[in-house]
């Protein structure tokens, strides 16, 4: 098997790679499916050859839904002890994925010491890297940063080891032109999105990630890492959804994915943001259309502007509309979303409610073992068998916790809520 051939070129061959044998391992599916469904770009095994220690992860069609956690310093919070704890806290809650998204402090030694922490699949935006190189190192305004500097790095960012990076390659004037003569209350909420946008304007030039898409392509392939084409147009509040911004920009990634397929690299296409309940479907199913089937990556959706503080709930609530429609993978969203960088005890609740949104439409879409679980729980409830509820339960420490500080009286063997009078009790006593 040549080392120089990439995980699709592999699977086009017919070849399974050790890395196809390990993440369908994992799926409970065979090796063959997930190869054919590599070569035909509706799923993705995610690992950059860099990362020795990262274990396989595998996000498409057919498969358990996968989530991700965002994490990384801003300015105003540098430190890097934070940022691994909450690395850990979100694998150890069962996130998939963490992206590092790393503005402030020492960025370089941040996402490697990330990518040190644990063996997820990790991504980043390395758009933010030229941006912080520009305005720290150069002591010039981000705007001022080079093409060199963008794809700088880029390498950068796939030399450490990052599985998979965002990059907003279809940001591009027209698609500019289009949201001004539309009109959009929340205009680029994309951080990456919105430093493309102001590049472009004060430069007066193209996004050189969409004038400059072959050069990207051959940067990438050697590490075998996935593009995850950004959705830098995503709606940031319900009444700019599904508006001609959006849809132009995923018009353009549907036409790049299909040159990095050519180019023999996996793709993930990243979609919105804020939408509502009733344009989700139609969302998810527009991406599958226009993108040829490639894997769908969500932040969210929320579906509500109005609940800061609760916004794990409304990106749950979304997230499992877009994972049951046929969305791939969910970026989760903390309680802090839109109010402050999130704290350790954030980050948990956030992995927890996308866990939940992903598990759920898991059932709907037949993934194999979902199902099962919540069978194996209700056998577990009617026998009272509390090892046996907090084993399948998806925070096993909470729910022993939450019974423990009950004060429950173990001689009934039911909790609080009914004791003596519990129904699978009574209805346990009728068949003795």
């Amino acid at each position: 098997m040549s080392q120089e051939m990439t995980q699709m070129e592999m699977a086009r061959a017919g070849q399974i790679s050790k890395e196809v044998k390990e993440a369908a391992l994992a799926e409970s599916i065979s090796p063959e499916l997930l190869r054919d469904r590599i070569a035909e770009g509706t799923a993705v095994v995610c690992k950059n050859r860099k990362h020795t220690h990262c274990r396989p992860l595998a996000v498409g069609k057919g498969l358990r839904t996968k989530v991700n956690a965002n994490i990384g310093t801003s300015n105003d919070d540098k430190s890097i002890d934070k940022e691994l704890e909450k690395a850990r806290v979100a694998v150890a809650a069962g996130a998939d994925a963490l992206m590092d998204l790393s503005t402030g402090g020492p960025i370089n030694e941040i996402r490697k010491a990330i990518i040190q922490e644990t063996e997820a699949c990790i991504g980043s935006v390395p758009l933010y890297q030229a941006a912080v190189d520009t305005v720290t190192e150069k002591k010039m305004p981000m705007v001022d940063m080079t093409v060199d500097d963008i794809f700088a790095g880029i390498i950068k960012h796939l030399d450490d080891g990052v599985d998979f990076i965002t990059v907003h390659c279809g940001v591009t004037r027209s698609t500019v032109e289009k949201m001004d003569n539309e009109g959009r209350i929340m205009e680029v909420v994309s951080r990456g999105g919105s430093f493309t946008v102001e590049w472009m304007h004060h430069n007066k030039a193209e996004n050189p990630l969409y004038e400059h898409f072959d050069r990207l392509l051959e940067i990438v392939k050697p590490y075998d890492a996935v593009l995850s084409l950004g959705d830098g147009f995503r709606p940031g509040c319900l009444a700019d959804a599904t508006d001609r911004a959006q849809i132009h920009e995923l018009i353009l990634l549907g036409e790049l994915t299909q040159r990095a397929w050519d180019a023999g690299i996996q793709v993930m296409v990243e979609g919105p943001g804020h939408v509502p309940l009733n344009q989700i479907e139609a969302n998810i199913q527009l991406q599958k259309r226009l993108c040829h089937g490639a894997p769908f990556y969500v932040l969210g959706p929320l579906v509500t502007d109005i609940a800061p503080g609760y916004d794990h709930i409304t990106c749950a609530i979304g997230g499992t509309i877009a994972a049951a429609a046929g969305a791939d993978f969910l970026c989760y969203v903390t309680p802090s979303e839109h109010l402050r960088l999130p704290t350790v005890e954030d980050v948990h609740e956030g992995v927890m409610a996308s866990r939940i949104a992903a598990h759920a439409a898991d059932i709907v879409k037949g993934v194999p073992g979902a199902i099962e679980k919540d069978i194996a729980m209700a056998h577990a409830r009617k026998k009272l068998d509390w090892e046996g509820q907090y084993a399948q339960a998806m925070d096993p420490a909470k729910a022993r916790r939450l019974r423990d500080e009950s004060g429950v009286d173990e001689e009934h063997g039911a909790c609080t809520m009914c004791g003596e009078f519990c129904a699978y009790k009574v209805m346990n006593e009728r068949k003795a």
